[in-house]
Parts: structure tokens; C-alpha cells; sequence
């Protein structure tokens, strides 16, 4: 007779909103997560009007009540971050917990220095509060496993990457020479202060010089404000014309742009594991970003891509021009890029590590 799945209940986000988490999350459908398991997904967030939002997080509630009441988990996991994301899980919790359900928190948050060092004490006992009744917590990196350990034991904290899925070594190694010829940089993300959005002109300027025909793809969307003065600050300096602003991609459109670039840039300030590089590194794409969060965990300086502190547009252009200056260094560090996703951040291995964290929590409710 076939084993009985143990059932887990998936706070996540809407499957189209922008970023990380649904990335994350959008993965998992139709995985081999659902074949060990009995997983019922409850949509929290949404990407639209705060009405709407409000309209989305009070209408999870009600779903995940009826989850509780006919579906019974054994286990709830909630995928979050900080911000509005602390505030919109604690009901979850509450009505998990009243029920003595645990609770396994993924935390997928970057800006830690917010979210707790610079808060008021009342909102840091609050954290601590709400993080002791996880029976344990997910992070992204060993970086994170230290800075969350300020409020949780160690004990508690469960380091797993996110991951990739890597497009076969023959596919990468086919389109190689047009890739390097093209001397198109690729950005994918929020266009914004985390991201980096504006250091963009000062490496874009420093770039240009060298290559004159280089191409910056700026594809990703952010404030109003934000992309206004991003874009004008390049306009004004001139650069517009070395310059694409895509919007948000997905599907097909951001595959092509993974398959026609010569390298990917994430300048930020702020990450915690960027499922962006991740993406591309899943095509090979050399990296040029920053020595924050999990990112040089990702990156190997010199040997995939190149690592500066955020904010130096000059180590971050020299990185890029080193990228497109010699096409059989271009084609190594693409190599070694493609291997590292392959071999270290591929898709089984992630769902073997959650699933693993899965057992620990489920043994000891046995």
C-alpha cells in the first residue's frame, strides 16, 4: 500500500508578482516536491493597488482557515521578507500556532540593517517575538544564518541556497562567439537604490569609453521616481543611446535576453541570494556585482565574473571591460560560470535540502 504524504500548507505570492520569492516559489509547482508531498499553496501578496493587497492578504486568511479546518496540515511554510511581508505573516502564525501546527519560515529578506539594527527596541522585541514561534527558519546564506542569529539560537537557523536550472553545456557553448560579439550587458531586476539603479550611469559612462558600441539592457521596473531620475541622469549625460529599458521580462523575452548577452551586472547594496544571478550564471553568463549578502557565495572573482564593493562604478566597469576585452578569457569565465550553477546550485539539490528540513520539523511532531 502507498505511503500516506505528509501535508504542508505554502504561504507564498501571487505567481506573476515581480521578483525573488515568486521566482522561488514558481518553481516548486509541479515539482518533485508534490510527488513527496501533499502541498496546498495559499497566495498572500499580489503586485497592485494597496486596496488590493489589503483585498488579497485578507482573502489568504480566509483560505488558509478553511486549509486548516479541511486539509489539516502537518506543517506550514511560509516564504517572507521584511517590511510589509513581517506584518502580513503574523496572522498565519497565530492561527497555525493556536492549533500547535509548526511553522517553518523561509526568509528571503536583504535590507537587514532596516528591518532590525536600526529599529526601535519595541519593534526588535516584536521580531523576536514573532521569529521564536518558527520552529525553524530558512536563510539564504551563511552571511544571513550570522546577522539573524542577533535574535534566533543557531540551532534554529537552516542555511539553503536558492537555486537555478541549468541550461545544457552544449546549449551555452552553441551561441558563445555571438554572445561576446554583441557586447550587450544585462540587468535584470528593481530599478531602484538596493539594486543599484544609480550607479548605472556612472558605470555605463566608464564603459562606453572603452566600447563604444556597448549595450546596457536595463530590463526591470521601480518607482516612478526611481526610474525617472535613473533614466534622466543617463539622458543628461548621454547615454541613453547606449541604453534599453525593457520593463519587467519574463518567458520568452527574458530568455532571449539570457541568450543574447555577453555578461550580467547587479550592482546592489542589498541581497540576500539573487535568484537574478543565479539565471544567469544558469546560462552562463559571466557576473560583474557586489561583495553583499550570498553573492560571494555565487560568484568566483576572476574566474566567473568579478566582485567590487557597492558604489565602486570604477572596479565594477573595469570588471565588465575585462569580461568583453579577450574573447578566450570571455569563454572561460563562462564555463567556470555554467559549472558552478550546475554543479552547486541546481534545482535537485535545493529540494533535497528542503526536504531534509521538512523531516526534521515532521519527525519530531511524529
Amino acid at each position: 500500500m502507498e505511503k500516506e504524504k505528509r501535508r504542508i500548507c505554502m504561504i507564498v505570492q501571487q505567481r506573476d508578482v515581480k521578483g525573488g520569492i515568486a521566482a522561488v516559489t514558481n518553481g516548486y509547482y509541479g515539482s518533485r516536491i508534490e510527488t513527496d508531498y501533499d502541498i496546498r499553496y495559499v497566495e498572500s501578496y499580489c503586485d497592485a493597488s494597496k486596496l488590493k493587497m489589503i483585498l488579497k492578504a485578507l482573502r489568504a486568511y480566509i483560505e488558509f482557515s478553511k486549509v486548516l479546518r479541511d486539509f489539516k496540515p502537518e506543517l506550514v511554510h511560509i516564504h517572507s521578507s521584511f517590511g510589509g511581508s513581517f506584518y502580513r505573516m503574523q496572522p498565519f502564525i497565530h492561527m497555525a500556532g493556536k492549533r500547535g501546527i509548526p511553522i517553518l519560515d523561509h526568509c528571503h529578506g536583504a535590507d537587514f540593517e532596516t528591518f532590525y539594527v536600526r529599529a526601535s527596541d519595541k519593534k526588535k522585541a516584536r521580531i523576536k517575538t514573532v521569529f521564536s514561534r518558527f520552529s525553524m527558519v530558512i536563510v539564504l546564506s551563511g552571511e544571513w544564518k550570522e546577522r539573524l542569529s542577533a535574535f534566533l539560537p543557531k540551532d534554529k537557523l537552516r542555511v539553503i541556497n536558492n537555486y537555478c536550472k541549468p541550461r545544457p553545456q552544449s546549449e551555452v557553448a552553441g551561441f558563445l562567439d555571438a554572445r561576446f560579439a554583441a557586447r550587450q550587458i544585462l540587468f535584470l531586476g528593481e530599478l531602484g537604490h538596493r539594486k543599484g539603479g544609480y550607479d548605472f550611469t556612472g558605470i555605463v559612462s566608464r564603459v562606453t569609453e572603452r566600447f563604444p558600441d556597448a549595450v546596457f539592457v536595463f530590463a526591470g521596473s521601480g518607482s516612478k521616481e526611481d526610474e525617472t531620475a535613473i533614466k534622466g541622469s543617463l539622458e543628461q549625460a548621454g547615454l541613453m543611446k547606449n541604453c534599453r529599458f525593457p520593463g519587467w521580462v519574463r518567458g520568452g523575452e527574458k530568455d532571449k535576453l539570457l541568450k543574447e548577452s555577453s555578461l550580467f551586472l547587479l550592482p546592489s547594496y542589498q541581497e540576500g541570494l539573487p535568484m537574478a544571478i543565479l539565471d544567469a550564471m544558469a546560462y552562463g553568463l559571466p557576473v560583474v556585482s557586489t561583495n553583499v549578502g550570498g553573492i560571494p557565495q555565487l560568484i568566483v572573482s576572476g574566474e566567473s565574473g568579478f566582485i567590487a564593493e557597492p558604489g565602486d562604478c570604477d572596479k565594477l566597469s573595469d570588471g565588465i571591460c575585462r569580461i568583453l576585452d579577450n574573447e578566450t578569457d570571455y569563454k572561460a569565465l563562462s564555463a567556470e560560470s555554467h559549472r558552478i550553477a550546475a554543479e552547486e546550485f541546481g534545482f535537485d539539490a535545493h529540494l533535497a535540502k528542503l526536504e531534509k528540513v521538512y523531516e526534521e520539523i515532521l519527525t519530531q511532531r511524529r
